[in-house]
């Protein structure tokens, strides 16, 4: 399913028109979109480097069977790419899981003009926000060659252009989470993602190996609704907690009745 998210183009954000009326979208907009590709590998032997200098391959941040946001940005990006960045970080300040324990971010420049001391820049600032400037491995920045970044793009169905007359990439507004053997698990949409939304995306990108039993239990009564592109309570799960709840209920009310009969029947 292909989902039209906002662009970036000459520092402005703009919104994409629905498929059928692409003849009317902009040339340098034409195919920048979102195509979801839920359960689709990324790519492991896909080489960048990193902030350092240092040559990685992506299939490094998968090794540590944790959940990974996944942020394709550029450095260079005059206002969407600070803004989904720095609303990824609200978000996974919200969640109240633990960077680096429970999850890990990799963000990777789609510019392979940039060089590793951008990445270095924007690494130490959003580290600093979580006072963990030392620990660079739980959250890295990636720089690559226009081929190799490109076929993450494709993995995950993330689609942007290079508009040659303002010199600027026009791309969606949206981060990925993978499950821990590097599966696309959850799109998140915007440049705002709620907490609850992220970390219900991690939960269920770890099959329950994070969060806690409450969040697992959160995940049968709420479902992902792509239309909304949040989660949003499930019927059926709803249904499943109150019949729980009610069987609870009478249950504890059994007991009660049952200490009560015991009491009488000793007097």
């Amino acid at each position: 399913m292909r989902l039209a998210a906002a662009l970036a183009l000459a520092g402005l954000a703009l919104a994409l028109p629905a498929r059928g009326a692409e003849n009317d979208v902009p040339a340098p907009l034409q195919g920048v979109d979102v195509e979801e590709r839920l359960g689709g590998l990324v790519p492991r032997d896909a080489t960048f480097t990193d902030q350092d200098g240092k040559p990685v391959r992506l299939g490094d941040y998968l090794a540590s069977g944790k959940p990974v946001i996944l942020s394709l940005v550029y450095y260079e990006c005059p206002l969407l790419c600070g803004m989904i960045l720095s609303g990824q970080a609200r978000s996974m300040k919200e969640t109240g899981l633990d960077l680096g324990k429970d999850y890990r971010a990799v963000t990777v420049s789609f510019d392979p003009r940039e060089k590793p001391a951008q990445a270095l820049v924007r690494q130490k600032h959003y580290l600093q926000s979580f006072d963990r400037t030392g620990e660079k491995d739980v959250w890295p920045f990636l720089v690559g060659t226009g081929a190799e970044s490109r076929r993450l793009a494709d993995a995950v169905g993330f689609h942007y252009a290079y508009d040659e007359e303002s010199r600027q990439y026009a791309h969606p507004a949206a981060i990925m989470v993978l499950t821990p053997e590097g599966k696309v698990s959850r799109y998140l949409y915007g440049v705002e993602f709620p907490g609850r939304d992220l970390r219900l995306a991690l939960v269920e990108a770890a099959d329950g190996r994070v969060g806690t039993s409450f969040d697992r239990f959160l995940l049968t009564c709420y479902r992902y609704d792509p239309v909304a592109r949040r989660y949003v309570p499930y019927a059926m799960g709803v249904v499943r907690a109150g019949a729980i709840l009610v069987f609870l209920g009478l249950a504890g009310a059994l007991f009660v009745f049952w200490r009560r009969e015991a009491k009488g029947a000793r007097r």
